[in-house]
């Protein structure tokens, strides 16, 4: 498991909801402080000096009242027992740690010499603190997180509006064969910064739990539809280039500049006022009942979205698998289409 998904992992397991999660606000409550070992390996054992084995069920109380005791408490790998209380501690005390306070000097000593997950409770601060891979993770209060999640929630909705202007206002430039790389890059800078704070609200709701479940329908609401808008506009635009590739390299204050986005995107060196034709992928999958495969063979006869809007009905029904009335229709789409785009530009 990846060091992202594991830390991810540990923290659906202390998110609010769950009985771990449960037990260590007991603890916070009780100003008691406490140790806890996440995991029962060899490693760990090794380290173990004193205390006493129990191996009982885990309940949240059981945690708290254990918790009173001097020393520390391990857990089996899957939290779901409490295998010993009591425990004194004795990682390697030449390993490297910026904490101060013993108990939490121990729990970063322990979680690096071991690879297990450490949490620790701070009697005197009332903190919540997760040790793992050499790095300590404060657990944030669910307000917090809450008010940070939605501060993210409102700049999603924010690029996804700035989104959906820019892609309408393209869609009149490709129509009117006016597009510019610079309108391009636009659009898919939006998209990129929209796909990028998904990925911050997604982390916020496993820390959040069951806090976090009202708000996941308006993630998927934000970002629906999102990575197919990017994609399709990397295959209109830059072929075989890094398309949405590309920008993920991109650090957040390069993704602010838009000739780096341009580059990174596919246009190497053009210029931001060079126009550029789109292929019409976009266009035509928003076309109603086209198939994927249908929209390809569109594409692939026409191959720009010029040709494809100069074509007949005579010549649309010579693509293999379009019949004269399904030629009618997409021509009356793309009919519609362009009215309608020239409409948004009017109004």
């Amino acid at each position: 498991m990846e060091s992202a998904d594991r830390l991810r992992h540990y923290q659906a397991l202390i998110a609010p909801g769950t009985a771990f999660r449960d037990g260590l606000e007991r603890i916070v409550h009780g100003r008691t402080g406490a140790l806890i070992v996440l995991g029962n390996t060899p490693e760990v054992q090794k380290t173990i000096s004193g205390g006493f084995p129990i191996d009982v069920p885990f309940t949240p109380s059981a945690l708290r009242e254990l918790c009173k005791l001097d020393g520390g408490i391990v857990l089996s790998d899957d939290l779901s027992r409490i295998v010993r209380a009591g425990v004194h501690f004795v990682p390697k005390g030449n390993l490297p740690t910026e904490e101060t306070g013993t108990r939490h000097r121990t729990s970063d000593r322990l979680s690096r010499q071991t690879g297990v997950p450490v949490v620790a409770v701070s009697a005197a601060m009332a903190t919540i603190s997760l040790f793992m891979d050499g790095v300590r993770h404060p657990v944030e209060s669910t307000q917090l997180v809450l008010a940070r999640t939605n501060q993210a929630l409102t700049a999603m909705y924010s690029h996804r509006l700035q989104a959906v202007q820019l892609g309408r206002a393209l869609n009149v430039l490709e129509i009117q064969d006016q597009a510019t790389v610079a309108d391009v890059a636009r659009l898919a800078q939006r998209l990129e910064f929209g796909r990028r704070l998904e990925l911050e609200v997604r982390d916020a709701l496993v820390v959040l739990g069951v806090e976090g479940r009202l708000l996941e329908t308006q993630v998927a609401e934000l970002s629906h539809g999102r990575d197919r808008e990017l994609s399709l506009l990397g295959r209109d635009y830059v072929n075989d280039g890094p398309g949405a590739a590309g920008l993920e390299a991109l650090d957040d204050t390069q993704l602010l500049d838009l000739s780096q986005v341009a580059a990174a995107f596919g246009f190497g060196r053009s210029h931001l006022d060079d126009r550029v034709r789109a292929h019409g992928h976009r266009q035509v999958y928003a076309l109603p009942r086209i198939s994927d495969d249908l929209a390809e063979r569109l594409m692939g006869e026409f191959g720009t979205l010029q040709d494809l809007l100069a074509a007949s009905s005579t010549e649309l029904a010579a693509v293999e698998g379009i019949s004269v009335q399904r030629a009618r229709m997409i021509r009356d789409g793309l009919m519609r289409m362009t009215e309608a785009a020239l409409n948004d530009q009017l109004s």
